[in-house]
């Protein structure tokens, strides 16, 4: 296994679902995770899995979105490790409609978590990753932005632009031994893929090759790897995690 003793990693949007994945599997390696989240009454149940790997959690209430709430998240952080080794960029929303039915303030709001909030959290751990010349950031995108999505035009910009900023980011830091990369699922088992009626999982299924929906370990396997000193020679990639539904 990757081994992460004495790394502290932050995890956004780690209440539920991929990112408590992505937290348990980087405790599970030795990192200590800071748990970031607007929904701070999940993450108590969070930092205690965390903390049955013997590792040490602290869970912040963080919106991506506003700036100030992540410059203090990262500062609570900061003071109480010293330093954040890793990032995860996770934290997101959907707001679905067709493009000419989408509200313009639903377009700002996806766009404001899933891209803002990645540039805001960047920003903010970066004084700190150049000072000790380390730092491993990892964002998730989507398959969406590579291959689009009806009535998803605010998702899969965002998610472009995440992939985007990936590219920038990593050229800009590289010399100082940060690797930014990103992670772009495909279709995931979820809570809500669950409620699907039956004949929509199907056609979901035959998109993918592999014959299965991914599991969010799946993912989080993937950030691993890339937060991972074995990935130290990775930067600017995009890991696509999607069964083969999307090959480029």
């Amino acid at each position: 296994m990757m081994n992460f003793q004495g790394r502290v990693a932050l995890v956004t949007g780690a209440a539920q679902g991929i990112g408590r994945a992505i937290a348990l599997s980087l405790a599970e390696a030795g990192a200590d995770v800071a748990l970031g989240d607007v929904k701070v009454d999940q993450l108590g149940q969070v930092a205690k899995e965390v903390e049955g790997f013997g590792r040490k959690a602290l869970g912040l209430s963080l919106d991506v979105s506003d700036p100030e709430s992540v410059q203090v998240a990262v500062a609570k952080a900061l003071e109480t490790w010293g330093k954040i080794d890793i990032l995860v960029n996770n934290a997101g929303i959907t707001k679905d409609n067709l493009v000419m039915r989408m509200k313009p303030e639903d377009w700002e709001a996806v766009l404001r978590v899933n891209l803002d909030g990645a540039f805001h959290c960047i920003r903010a751990v970066l004084p700190s990753m150049v000072k000790q010349r380390y730092g491993r950031i990892v964002n998730i995108a989507s398959v969406v932005a590579q291959a689009g999505n009806v009535g998803q035009a605010n998702y899969v910009a965002s998610k472009a632009g995440i992939i985007g900023l990936t590219k920038a980011v990593a050229a800009e830091v590289a010399r100082r031994n940060i690797t930014v990369n990103a992670v772009a699922p495909g279709f995931i088992a979820t809570a809500m893929t669950e409620n699907l009626p039956a004949e929509v999982r199907e056609r979901m299924l035959g998109l993918i090759p592999i014959g299965r929906m991914g599991t969010d370990t799946d993912v989080a396997k993937g950030v691993r790897f890339l937060a991972s000193d074995e990935a130290s020679y990775i930067t600017g990639h995009v890991l696509n995690i999607n069964g083969g539904m999307y090959m480029a």
